[in-house]
């Protein structure tokens, strides 16, 4: 639909472009990672390209790992500067979180790795000398 010249998007296609629920949409706003967003008559959520691209990010943010307490802070951020530019050193901050967390998890996986190597080996011995 159209107002002013601006396409605008009910809650329900909002949902259906990015594959997620309504409820998912709603929960984004009742955390204070949306604005609440203009409402027609009627009380139906309207959505602009702009919470669009507020909410593809958030999903973006959330499939890199980010918790909604982490998106919570940059959504604060956000608010008080207005600006992308200032939530962007608390982003590398909480990328780089994670990246070490990461690293540490496949730290543990390879030697998680090297172990049941090494133990399915000494198994394949026994197995070997016992059947010769």
């Amino acid at each position: 639909m159209k107002i002013n010249n601006e396409e605008l998007f009910q809650i329900g296609e909002v949902a259906e472009m990015l594959g997620i629920t309504t409820r998912t949409i709603r929960y984004y706003e009742e955390i204070g990672l949306m604005d609440p967003p203009q409402r027609l008559e009627g009380g139906i959520r309207i959505y602009t390209k702009d919470d669009i691209k507020r909410l593809k990010f958030i999903l973006k943010l959330k499939e890199l790992g980010i918790s909604l307490k982490e998106m919570q802070e940059l959504a604060q951020i956000y608010k008080i500067h207005q600006t992308p530019e200032k939530i962007m050193p608390k982003l590398i901050e909480i990328l780089d979180s994670h990246i070490a967390k990461i690293d540490e998890k496949i730290a543990k996986l390879a030697s998680l790795r090297k172990d049941i190597v090494d133990y399915k080996t000494r198994i394949l011995e026994i197995l070997k000398q016992n059947n010769t």
